[in-house]
Parts: structure tokens; C-alpha cells; sequence
């Protein structure tokens, strides 16, 4: 490996079978970075020098999910870190961990076996070999995550509370705005849906008509007098409110629907201020017009 210029952050996901590896990788992924899992540890170093010139100004970062399956994890994963060090590169370890009888509830309830049970193990003993395995890495792990009470959105929460505060000022939670016209039917992926339609309607003004909520007469007409101008002030200060809530909650995604009757005037023109104002908040935030061609 060079080291020569900065390296991507990368995060090294490893842990007990059944303690919520799988899941942790999942949240990595919706957190921006590039995940690999099951890689050999010593195909590491070159994996991250090929992401370092490739892929580090589309992800966050990359995060590696490494277990015992691997059949050179055992011996090579000191020596590939030692390497990693020696090039510049920090890998932060997260450990999944659980007890050995909620893994083993796990195992039961989805009836796949241990992968030590190959070796002739019981699952409890399976369980028990594993962890003795493991418990050098355990000892030098940046964050040990014990699952044992969690749910899957527990999980999900105290990743991503850790990485954004580690990140600095990037948010977790992605937000999806979005116009629609209610006489085309209701968008099925909101999670949010507003209906606009007692703001005042340009359709019904003839000079008006032929325009889009993306005009500035349309956006004047619906928000520059009452209602719409005090809407628009308490509509913005309810999301910004609202939206820390839901990414307390470890949200990665929240569609925000909203509507008008024929989605080209009133929900356009909403759905762009309300856009404007996320995005200045600090989320990563898409916007999309769903009907606005249609009327």
C-alpha cells in the first residue's frame, strides 16, 4: 500500500454469529458507506488502496464485515492491521456481542445453523468456542455494541448516533420531498402525506393556469399572502421540529408527501420552500414533482 494522501475512514464490522452483524453492516450502508462482506482479511490493504482512488468521493467511507467464516481471520487480521498502521490507514473495530442465550433464542427462532456446528459443536457450545475466538479482537474494538436487549431499530439508533457524532456534521436520516396530485391517486411509500388543497388554487385564475408552482406568479399567488404566507412560516417550523425526532428514533429514510388536486401548482410550490429549508438544516434531502406534467 502507498501512503501517500488521506485515507477513507474504515470500520471494521465483526462480532459474535447471531449478535446483529448483518444488521450493523445494513445501517453502514444507509449511513453513505461502501460495505463488503465475508472479504479474506488479507485481500484488506489492497481493497482499501483501490477504494482510496476509486470510490472515496462517492461514500463516506468503507466498512468491512469480517468474521471467523473467513479462514484466514484468525491468523491474518493482526498482521493486516499492523499493515494498515503502518500506511496511515486508522481502522475503527465495531464488536457485536450478545449473550449466549439470547443467540441461542436467535438461532432457534430462525432455525439456520451456528457455523461451528459443522465442527461438531452443540449450538451452545458453538456459541461459547466462538466467543473464546474472538475475545482478542473484543479486546481491541473501538465499540463494543452488546445487542442482547436490543431491537433491530435499537441497533440502528446507536450506530447512528455514534457515527454522526464521529462524522461531525453529516445526518443519518435521508429525506425524500415530494408533490403529488390527489386526483392521480395517493403516493404508497409516504410516510408523511399533507394535503394542500385549502391554499388558494391557481387553476381557477385563467392567466394562471398554464404555469407550475416552480413560477414565481404561482409561488406569489399560493404563499406570498394569507393563508399560505402564515402556513408556510408554522408548516416549517413543524418539520424542523419534527425531523430530529424521527432520526432520534433511527429513521435513514422519511418520505414527505405533499398534495394538492392536480399536483402542478400549490403542492409544487410547497414542496420547493419546504425543500430549501431541510436541505439548510443540515439533511440530505431529494425532491420530486411526481404529477406536475400530468395537469
Amino acid at each position: 500500500m502507498s501512503d501517500s494522501g488521506a485515507h477513507p475512514p474504515v470500520v471494521i464490522i465483526t462480532g459474535l454469529s447471531g449478535s446483529g452483524k448483518s444488521t450493523a453492516i445494513n445501517v453502514f450502508e444507509d449511513l453513505g458507506y461502501f460495505c463488503v462482506d465475508g472479504l479474506p482479511a488479507s485481500l484488506m490493504p489492497k481493497l482499501i488502496s483501490l477504494f482510496k482512488g476509486q470510490g472515496a468521493n462517492r461514500y463516506r467511507g468503507l466498512a468491512l464485515g469480517m468474521d471467523l467464516r473467513q479462514i484466514d481471520f484468525t491468523t491474518d487480521w493482526r498482521d493486516v492491521l499492523n499493515e494498515l498502521e503502518r500506511a496511515g490507514v486508522h481502522v475503527q473495530i465495531v464488536f457485536v456481542d450478545a449473550s449466549t442465550a439470547e443467540i441461542t433464542r436467535r438461532y432457534a427462532t430462525t432455525r439456520r445453523p451456528h457455523p461451528f456446528e459443522a465442527e461438531g459443536y452443540g449450538l451452545g457450545e458453538a456459541i461459547e468456542e466462538e466467543r473464546r475466538r474472538m475475545a482478542p479482537l473484543h479486546a481491541l474494538a473501538d465499540l463494543v455494541m452488546d445487542t442482547t436487549d436490543f431491537s433491530v431499530h435499537d441497533l440502528r439508533r446507536h450506530l447512528q448516533e455514534k457515527w454522526r457524532f464521529l462524522e461531525g456534521q453529516a445526518r443519518a436520516m435521508r429525506v425524500h420531498i415530494m408533490s403529488f396530485g390527489f386526483k392521480y391517486g395517493l403516493p404508497s411509500e409516504s410516510d408523511l402525506l399533507f394535503d394542500l388543497r385549502f391554499l388558494p388554487n391557481p387553476y381557477f385564475v385563467e392567466a394562471l393556469r398554464p404555469f407550475s408552482g416552480l413560477d414565481k406568479a404561482i409561488v406569489d399567488y399560493v404563499l406570498a399572502k394569507s393563508p399560505g404566507k402564515e402556513f408556510l412560516v408554522k408548516f416549517k417550523t413543524f418539520l424542523l421540529d419534527l425531523l430530529p425526532l424521527y432520526e432520534a428514533e433511527g429513521r435513514y429514510r422519511l418520505t414527505i408527501s405533499l398534495g394538492c388536486t392536480g399536483g402542478r401548482h400549490r403542492s409544487v410550490a410547497v414542496a420547493e420552500a419546504v425543500f430549501d429549508t431541510i436541505r439548510q438544516a443540515g439533511y440530505t434531502v431529494s425532491l420530486e414533482h411526481r404529477h406536475i406534467e400530468k395537469g
